[in-house]
């Protein structure tokens, strides 16, 4: 636990007459939902951000209420912030959410403010409430949703909106559909956008130690990182390659866990006869993922749906160039710093000759661009956001 994240003092906060307050707000966050590896990008928004939360003054002291596999998975935030395990796998989800309701409320009883990371906030429990809504993908595309969990989070959601002091969003694309949605008011809306470490791939293998491991040759390398979930355009990048992009030597590297398309996704590999040109190592460690984004010559990224889309920032600030769907949010975070094309296949067809002549100026475009999305700067956002819902509340 670092000084700089617990200290008070004078500057630190605001009273209700405007003075300032001498000591940091106690802030709860409900990181419950978080099963490590689970829950894909919303796992490292939160925990970049709150990692540089405490590189901001200290204004606000949280302490994080989540699983025991959270802790172990997330040391980083142990050395900043007290971090209280509840006695649940998160596994089962009904049992996440009748801890909420028991567990958590009984512990976050004396906490000035709570934020609620994972969309959602108990019926219960101590106001004021941050609530962090990652995206509307149950509104935009209900069919990718098991019946089951569309159906909470169509009740859950609205009822945590109207429930919450502010809400925090991570795009400007993510808080126009909250507030069309919900009707909330605009000022309550906060955009805490995603953040890079400085050191990112700092702790990465060479680019040698990588081709040779995972089998890379010497040719040219794309990588997308993403669950196999349907909105992420595995099966469109994949028929993309196989009949656009014959070069043999290419080597698309599919990296992240299983999701609801897996099967999906290994027979069309066969169907297409991709299987030695495609690279599936899975889920590897960080620095891996950082070292592998760093020698593609792209990191490549189809999705039809994303609230934010890290990997696109962590390619950008790693200096490899992207190329992404025009889905909203992916085209707010790229801007013209990548090859932004429309989701259909044609389209795609000349992507990597378009990439061979821009490369020097897509790299050097992407630094710039992710020089915008920093941990710090997405510390002190969150802190903007905690000051909106104590101001809300009052």
């Amino acid at each position: 636990m670092i000084e700089s994240a617990l200290t008070p003092t004078p500057e630190s906060g605001s009273d209700v007459d405007g003075r300032r307050r001498l000591s940091p707000v106690d802030v709860a966050v409900n990181l419950l939902w978080c099963v490590p590896g689970a829950v894909g990008g919303s796992e490292q928004y939160l925990v970049r951000q709150l990692v540089g939360l405490g590189s901001q003054p200290a204004e606000f002291v949280p302490t994080l209420y989540c699983l025991p596999a959270f802790i172990d998975a997330h040391p980083e935030l142990g050395e900043l912030y007290p971090m209280v395990a509840a006695g649940i796998t998160g596994d089962e989800r009904p049992r996440r959410i009748v801890a909420e309701h028991t567990w958590l409320r009984r512990q976050t009883r004396d906490a000035e403010l709570v934020h609620h990371g994972g969309g959602t906030a108990p019926v219960g429990g101590r106001r004021p409430i941050l609530l962090t809504i990652h995206d509307l993908q149950h509104l935009t595309h209900p069919g990718y949703l098991s019946a089951s969990k569309l159906r909470y989070l169509s009740w859950a959601i609205p009822r945590s909106v109207r429930r919450a002091s502010a809400v925090a969003v991570p795009t400007d694309y993510v808080r126009g559909t909250v507030i069309d949605a919900y009707g909330i008011d605009p000022d309550r809306v906060v955009v805490v956008p995603h953040g890079v470490e400085p050191a990112i791939g700092a702790d990465a293998p060479s680019s040698f130690e990588l081709r040779r491991d995972y089998g890379l040759g010497a040719g040219r390398v794309l990588v997308f990182p993403a669950i196999t979930h349907p909105h992420k355009g595995h099966l469109f990048l994949l028929e993309v390659m196989a009949r656009y992009w014959h070069d043999p030597d290419l080597r698309l590297v599919l990296l992240g866990g299983a999701g609801s398309s897996e099967g999906q996704v290994a027979a069309t590999i066969e169907r297409l006869g991709l299987g030695r040109r495609v690279v599936r190592p899975g889920r590897v460690s960080d620095a891996h993922r950082d070292g592998l984004i760093a020698l593609a010559d792209a990191l490549v990224f189809p999705s039809e749906y994303e609230g934010f889309g890290a990997p696109v920032v962590e390619a950008m600030a790693l200096g490899t160039p992207v190329i992404c769907s025009d889905q909203a949010a992916l085209a707010e975070v790229v801007g013209d710093a990548g090859i932004v094309l429309p989701r259909d296949v044609e389209a795609w067809s000349d992507a990597l000759d378009v990439l061979d002549r821009r490369s020097g100026e897509l790299r050097a475009a992407g630094r710039r661009r992710a020089a915008s999305f920093t941990t710090q700067r997405s510390g002190a956002a969150l802190a903007g956001a905690y000051r909106t819902a104590l101001d809300a509340d009052r």
